[in-house]
């Protein structure tokens, strides 16, 4: 039968995390899917891993030549072969939720006018209870944000929270139209850092997005984590700050100024309501002396 779901999981020397990612997805019931893992590492040490599975929805592909790190890249090389309605850009140690395909699917079915879809992040793993802690705080905060955007039923909103605030999800917490994907020219290669928030933010505005409020990724946190660590070193500040200017000089030629002075504005005005909440919050629930 043909596959309704292409998931596309780039991978460099994780073999382990590889295969928990992997029998998350062949886990999954009520839809059809195809796999492509593409490994970036020279030696080719995913194959093992694929060939153990022995299941015909996987599929092996490997970077003609290694990317030195360019993720954008890898998954830019399997969305010409996919065939799916929906395409899911897996990184390599996540595990997607039991049953999240079908409740993508049903999704979509009855928003046809999105071409995005995402929810909440769960993170887990065996990181410091100090990383565990922060990285939970961000996701709690960005789930709540997007909640709140997602009532209003406005793509504005997301992608003004996408340009101007943290970006509202990971790459694996969302699912994306494989026509939308193809229309928007894929990852921007040029872009080292973000790029996943780049790609999210152009797919928001072009063609809508739909916020469900449950899990819809486990979410693995290293040590240090690469999106944010509560203590970056140099090296990836300075990259995060060039992947966000090189996204927001984009949107701002492609989109035209007024626009995204528009949507900045939007979003300070956001901002002010939310802290204007918070206070009265604070002033009506006084924490005990």
């Amino acid at each position: 039968m043909a596959a309704e779901f292409s998931i596309i999981i780039p991978t460099f020397r994780r073999p382990a995390q590889l295969r928990a990612a992997l029998e998350s997805v062949l886990a999954q019931d009520g839809v059809n899917i195809e796999v492509f893992v593409v490994d970036d590492s020279p030696e080719g040490s995913a194959r093992d891993v694929v060939e153990t599975l022995a299941d015909s929805r996987v599929a092996y592909r490997k970077t003609p030549e290694p990317t030195g790190g360019r993720p954008s890249i890898v998954r830019n090389l399997a969305i010409a072969e996919a065939s799916g309605d929906y395409l899911h850009f897996l990184d390599d140690d996540d595990l997607v939720p039991e049953g999240h395909y079908l409740r993508v699917k049903r999704a979509f079915l009855d928003h046809p006018d999105v071409g995005m879809v995402f929810g909440r992040i769960e993170p887990f793993g065996d990181c410091s209870p100090e990383q565990m802690a922060h990285e939970r705080l961000y996701f709690s905060n960005a789930a709540r944000n997007a909640a709140a955007w997602g009532r209003i039923g406005t793509r504005w909103g997301f992608v003004s929270e996408m340009l101007f605030g943290g970006t509202l999800l990971v790459c694996s917490a969302a699912v994306v139209r494989r026509a939308c994907a193809v229309r928007l020219n894929g990852f921007d290669p040029t872009i080292r850092l973000m790029e996943d928030a780049d790609f999210n933010t152009r797919m928001m505005r072009a063609f809508g997005a739909l916020y469900l409020d449950d899990i819809v990724l486990k979410y693995r946190i290293g040590s240090p984590s690469l999106m944010h660590d509560p203590h970056p070193d140099a090296v990836q500040l300075a990259r995060e700050r060039e992947g966000r200017l090189q996204s927001r000089n984009r949107y701002r030629q492609e989109r035209g100024s007024i626009e995204y002075y528009g949507l900045a504005a939007l979003f300070v005005l956001n901002s002010l309501r939310r802290r204007s909440v918070n206070w009265m919050a604070k002033r009506a629930h006084p924490k005990p002396s």
